[in-house]
């Protein structure tokens, strides 16, 4: 017992000499966890309480949610926010308040568009009218929270982030668990204490940023703001339609049961994008001061370790997919396990383009994006339109796979471009892992269900894996420190 006490002491010391950087970047990646990992906790519940239709109708929601989400905030909290708190650092305040303002305004167009093309709208959303208007009330209120984390980050505020992070996560489940399980209608029950939760915390946080920024329209700020969204707003409907049109297409041949396994095991098979999240979260201000220095080096020796984790993780999660299955969805979910391999791969590859498009945000040269994302949108859609019917709803997940490979390789050509005339470098990735490790990603993904009977195999990989892990340990945590530290 003296010698844990004294452990955690040390592990205590430790903490308290870490500069601010490093406990902001640790703190989000915990916070980031726990939000995801809350959500999921939740969702062998819901999935027993919940038909497969309705949890179909759940996951079509959340689907068109990410669509409606793109149109009415331009994804403003995230490349131009970041851009805007370096480069209006004495104006945040204002700056936050205008872009309150102009979402506000994109979304009330949204919404009599909405209203006056209602029928035809439900139609195309297969979603009753009133989960429609639930949504239009949501998107209006989130963007007030994203624009707010995004500034405590910058400024490494992690306390209040945390605090209402992880509240809001608690919130959402346990409301959701209290209204699903006492409502008739439990889809929309499920949607509506979705909606309340969000505009229970985002609201006073709107409030108060119009209170302390004091304007609404500001021409500079959303002139600014609109030169850089809108040309990047055919790539952000691009990686929507990647991660979410595949559930659309299904609805569309099959039904809400086919969506809703497809949907559970695609959500397991991102459980690898917990990290991908976290580690996005807590590298992007690492990553622009790097930029910012030209020491292109240190990023690429840092996406090594990175690329290695998020690797290991993938085929972990590959192994054990049957048993999440039946863990997350119960035995009406098995026939979903085959969807989780090229999923795992395809969040490798979601790392990708999104680290290798730092230097396209940074130098503000957004308008390259368009390209790969529209390719790479336009095939995904003709892929699934054509495997789809064919081999069911687990070929959209091949085609997805696919799709994020060709998409990688976009970014990977136009970031290249970038470097080469800033800062005479080729790539903020290390190239030539990234392509073992996503070869091996795309080889395995087909056959793991060839290993899905056999329990033991799969288990002693594992353990066999750990144990190399272990006994490697010095050399991996070299390599996931890198030379260079938050």
């Amino acid at each position: 017992m003296d010698r844990i006490i004294k452990k955690l002491k040390q592990l205590a010391d430790r903490y308290r000499s870490l500069n601010v950087r490093t406990k902001a970047a640790l703190w989000f990646t915990v916070c980031s966890f726990l939000q995801k990992g809350i959500s999921f906790i939740t969702v062998p519940i819901f999935t027993r309480l919940l038909s497969t239709e309705e949890y179909g109708t759940y996951t079509l929601y959340l689907s068109w949610l990410q669509i409606f989400t793109v149109l009415s905030s331009l994804y403003l909290y995230h490349g131009v926010t970041d851009n805007a708190m370096s480069k209006f650092d004495d104006d945040r305040s204002r700056f936050i308040s205008a872009m309150q303002g102009l979402t506000i305004t994109i979304t009330t167009v949204l919404l009599g568009m909405v209203l006056l093309f209602m029928n035809s709208v439900q139609k195309l959303l297969d979603l009753a009218p009133v989960m429609i208007l639930l949504m239009i009330a949501e998107v209006y209120v989130t963007p007030a929270f994203f624009f707010w984390s995004a500034r405590q980050r910058f400024e490494y505020r992690y306390k209040r982030l945390v605090a209402l992070t992880i509240t809001k996560s608690f919130l959402n489940p346990v409301l959701g668990l209290i209204a699903v399980s006492i409502a008739k209608d439990k889809a929309l029950a499920r949607v509506a204490s979705v909606v309340f939760v969000e505009a229970a915390v985002c609201t006073p946080i709107l409030i108060y940023q119009f209170c302390k920024g004091h304007v609404f329209f500001e021409e500079k700020y959303w002139k600014y703001a609109l030169t850089l969204a809108l040309p990047m707003l055919p790539h952000y409907l691009s990686g929507i339609v990647l991660n979410h049109g595949d559930r659309i297409v299904i609805s569309h041949f099959f039904g809400k049961t086919e969506v809703a396994l497809y949907g559970l095991a695609y959500s397991i098979g991102t459980l690898v994008q917990l990290f991908v999240t976290a580690i996005n979260s807590a590298l992007t201000p690492w990553v622009y001061s790097k930029l910012k220095t030209g020491d292109i080096k240190s990023v690429q020796q840092k996406s090594r370790g990175v690329m290695l984790l998020i690797f290991l993780i993938a085929i972990g999660l590959m192994l054990v997919s049957p048993e999440v299955v039946l863990l997350f969805g119960s035995a009406k979910y098995a026939d979903a396990v085959n969807v989780i391999p090229p999923v795992a791969g395809s969040v490798f590859f979601i790392f990708m383009y999104s680290f290798l498009s730092y230097p396209e945000f940074y130098y503000e040269k957004t308008a390259f994006l368009m390209i790969a994302s529209l390719t790479a949108a336009a095939l995904n859609l003709v892929l699934n339109f054509i495997f789809v019917p064919l081999y069911g709803y687990g070929a959209a997940a091949y085609t997805t796979l696919a799709c994020y490979v060709i998409y990688s390789l976009g970014h990977y050509i136009v970031a290249r471009r970038i470097l080469e005339k800033e800062k005479g470098e080729k790539a903020v990735v290390d190239v030539r892992i990234a392509l073992v490790l996503g070869l091996v990603l795309i080889a395995v993904s087909p056959f793991m269900h060839l290993v899905y009977p056999c329990r033991i195999i799969r288990f002693i990989i594992i353990f066999v894996g750990l144990v190399l892990a272990f006994l490697e340990r010095k050399r991996i945590i070299a390599l996931l420190n890198s030379k260079s530290k938050l």
